[in-house]
């Protein structure tokens, strides 16, 4: 049966979807944009701010279900240019335990929701 994931620690969706569900074992993560959950605003600073707050949701989220980020099995980073993407691994890098990262995909896309240059979703083992 599935159950969903729900907290004030990160944003509110912002459409017909939950921040995350849980199902067989794993919990699935909604994609996370960078908006901050105590305002809704998107955060400035860049892609390396973008990406903490993306992270920092996500941890809120797993959280919120007595998991950590080295629950975390797999990760996909959308990113609406693909010359962001060191930049946006260094700050990644800083989430994850070394030994320990996830499988990962990263892509570029078109626009985000609310002019957002990276969106990440995860997936964690319970």
């Amino acid at each position: 049966m599935k159950e969903i994931i729900s907290t004030s620690n990160a944003p509110g969706a912002i459409g017909p979807y939950s921040q995350g569900c849980v199902f067989n074992g794993l919990l699935f993560t909604s994609g996370q944009i960078p908006l901050d959950p105590e305002t809704g605003v998107l955060v400035e600073g860049g892609i390396e701010a973008e990406t903490e707050r993306c992270l920092k949701n996500i941890q809120a989220i797993l959280a919120a279900r007595g998991c950590s980020m080295d629950n975390v099995v797999k990760t996909t980073v959308y990113l609406t240019d693909m010359k962001n993407f060191a930049a946006m691994n260094g700050v990644y890098a800083k989430f994850f335990t070394a030994g320990n990262y996830p499988a990962r995909s990263a892509v570029e896309v078109g626009p985000l929701a609310k002019g957002a240059l990276v969106e990440i979703e995860a997936i964690a083992a319970l």
